[in-house]
């Protein structure tokens, strides 16, 4: 099983597409998969719109109602999780889990879903202390604060996910596990992106909910978004001995490293 996976896809669902339609061509394969680690932007109309968390100037349509009113189906199935930046009112419907368009599927907030011999795990949303151990309160219409704090990781959801008994093979954060940069090359890391060494040095980059689901579960895969940069770790598991794939991937955009090719 051939399986692609996206960073921050930002609305831009026909580029995705084309994109990976241009490698089957070029490689003369077949992607069974694709899974999309937040910022989807599942927005179908002008009224998603304002529940988008992003600056008045950049709500932009995109692609996805096209999807979702059949106007274009999906050449790939499609699993996505939430980021921060998310049509929240539409995937507050689906919080736990579902077709959010003709052969595109949300994982919900938190949730796991087996596709042919795989079993998908993932969590949606963003790590904000000050939130996390609330409930989820918000409802739309969303004000200027519950805009941002709907998509905000939960305690509850990750509770949930503690629970998972049977192995995970891959898993989907829109967050960073936090620690997971000494895995990695860090130093890379904060020279392409300096303003992150401060994070990186006091270990706070990242989701403290995050890191404690992979030591948990120890998928030997773990894809995540929202950086906007593309970073590899590998995470070796003290108490199994077992390693987790770490990769980080950046936005839907030309010349960044959006997409990423797995065998299954």
């Amino acid at each position: 099983m051939k399986i692609a996976v996206e960073g921050c896809m930002h609305g831009d669902l026909d580029n995705v597409y084309r994109t990976l339609q241009h490698y089957e061509k070029l490689h003369s394969t077949k992607i069974d998969l694709l899974l999309c680690c937040g910022d989807f932007q599942a927005v179908r109309n002008e009224k998603d719109l304002e529940s988008l968390n992003v600056p008045r100037k950049y709500r932009d349509m995109k692609t996805f109602w096209k999807y979702y009113s059949g106007e274009e189906v999906a050449p790939f199935p499609t699993i996505f999780i939430g980021g921060n930046h998310e049509a929240s009112n539409y995937l507050w419907e689906l919080y736990y889990g579902g077709w959010a368009a003709p052969n595109i599927y949300f994982l919900g907030f938190a949730g796991v879903v087996k596709f042919g011999n795989i079993r998908i795990g993932g969590l949606s949303g963003i790590y904000n202390r000050h939130n996390y151990c609330r409930g989820h309160y918000e409802r739309p219409p969303y004000n200027e604060s519950t805009i941002r704090s709907i998509y905000h990781v939960r305690e509850y959801d990750v509770h949930k996910l503690m629970q998972v008994e049977e192995p995970i093979d891959i898993f989907l954060s829109h967050d960073w596990p936090v620690g997971i940069t000494d895995c990695g090359d860090w130093k890379k890391l904060v020279r392409d992106k300096p303003f992150f060494e401060k994070e990186v040095q006091e270990r706070n980059l990242g989701s403290k909910p995050a890191a404690q689901l992979l030591e948990k579960l120890k998928p030997p895969y773990w894809f995540s978004a929202h950086l906007h940069c593309k970073f590899a770790a590998l995470v070796q598991h003290e108490e199994d001995g077992s390693v987790t794939n770490f990769l980080a991937l950046d936005k839907c955009q030309p010349g960044r490293k959006f997409l990423q090719e797995c065998t299954s």
